[in-house]
């Protein structure tokens, strides 16, 4: 029974605030998160971060035990406050991400802060004792937060990757202003270089990030051949005389939010390599089941057997979704 009661105090909390999380995610699933609860999120994020910089050493070194509880107070608000944005958005990463695609590792590196964010002895053991890891929380929070946010209120997938980015950099102001005991100018100025570098490393690799809040709502493959069997889907596994006969429809809707307008393309590859990359017109956002657009391809190599892909992306290069589907003999 003690042994019981002692997990329970170490753990209960944890366990509690995860079937939280895990509600959290059921809800805001079919929908897109509100850019007011980010924004006010973010903002007492900083603040607390920036507050608590400040004042660290000063409250820990002070003798009166109320100041030090007091770090210790912030201290889990902030915990709470990343545990609450991360789940707030996985949902969007978790539909826009590609899981056989050089994004997933983004989605996995949200989810495990997550989870080291909900279970109480995991944070204060890995977070906690190391300022580094802190400093990720806060980047990585920031960063992945506003790259949701600011395509809800019109800014292309790209330019918020970059803005997300920049600002994620120059928040950290008060930690190098900390560190380096200067002026907050210097430290301004500091921050802001390495913001442009970080939004620069961010658009060359734009691939390995998910293009929030886009996703594929819907995708199918149907024949191009106008005949009654067009109207219905192609097999999985397709005949290769049957492709060169008929050839093939990729039909894809893409959902974005209301007034966002992006322009995606079809990249059709078989084994990985491109065969061809085919322009679209651009998305416009607000539709319900999303906006559907298709591309066709009627040539094909004399030996089109093997695995193929048509790769739903962005034209900066944003992967969006992927169709699959194997030409056999």
């Amino acid at each position: 029974m003690t042994r019981a009661l002692a997990w329970l105090r170490r753990w209960g909390v944890s366990f509690a605030s995860l079937g939280g999380g895990l509600v959290t995610l059921f809800v805001f699933r079919r929908g897109l998160p509100h850019v007011a609860w980010i924004a006010g999120y973010l903002v007492l994020l900083w603040l607390l971060v920036a507050v608590v910089t400040q004042t660290r050493r000063a409250l820990e070194a002070s003798a009166r035990r109320s100041r030090r509880l007091m770090v210790t107070a912030a201290d889990y608000t902030i915990q709470t406050l990343y545990h609450g944005l991360l789940l707030f958005v996985l949902p969007a990463y978790w539909a826009s991400a590609t899981l056989t695609s050089v994004n997933a590792p983004f989605l996995g590196l949200l989810v495990a802060l997550a989870l080291v964010a909900t279970f109480d002895p995991w944070y204060r053991a890995l977070v906690q004792p190391r300022p580094w890891a802190g400093y990720l929380f806060f980047v990585v929070s920031i960063f992945a937060s506003l790259n949701v946010a600011l395509p809800l209120v019109g800014l292309p997938p790209l330019a918020s990757l970059v803005a997300s980015a920049f600002v994620a950099a120059v928040a950290l102001t008060p930690v190098v202003r900390r560190a380096r005991r200067g002026t907050w100018g210097l430290a301004l100025r500091t921050t802001v270089a390495i913001g442009v570098v970080a939004a620069t490393l961010a658009a060359l690799g734009r691939a390995w990030v998910p293009p929030v809040p886009l996703f594929m709502a819907d995708a199918r493959l149907v024949w191009v051949t106008a005949d009654l069997a067009s109207l219905e889907p192609a097999p999985g596994a397709i005949r290769a005389d049957e492709l060169r006969r008929r050839g093939l429809e990729a039909h894809t809707a893409i959902y974005a939010p209301a007034g966002l307008g992006v322009p995606i393309e079809h990249v059709w590859r078989r084994a990985g390599e491109v065969v061809s990359v085919v322009p679209l017109s651009p998305i416009r956002g607000g539709r319900r089941g999303g906006y559907r657009t298709y591309s066709r391809k009627t040539a094909f190599p004399p030996d089109p057997v093997g695995a193929w892909t048509v790769d739903v992306r962005t034209a900066s290069g944003q992967l969006i979704g992927r169709v699959r589907f194997r030409v056999v003999s």
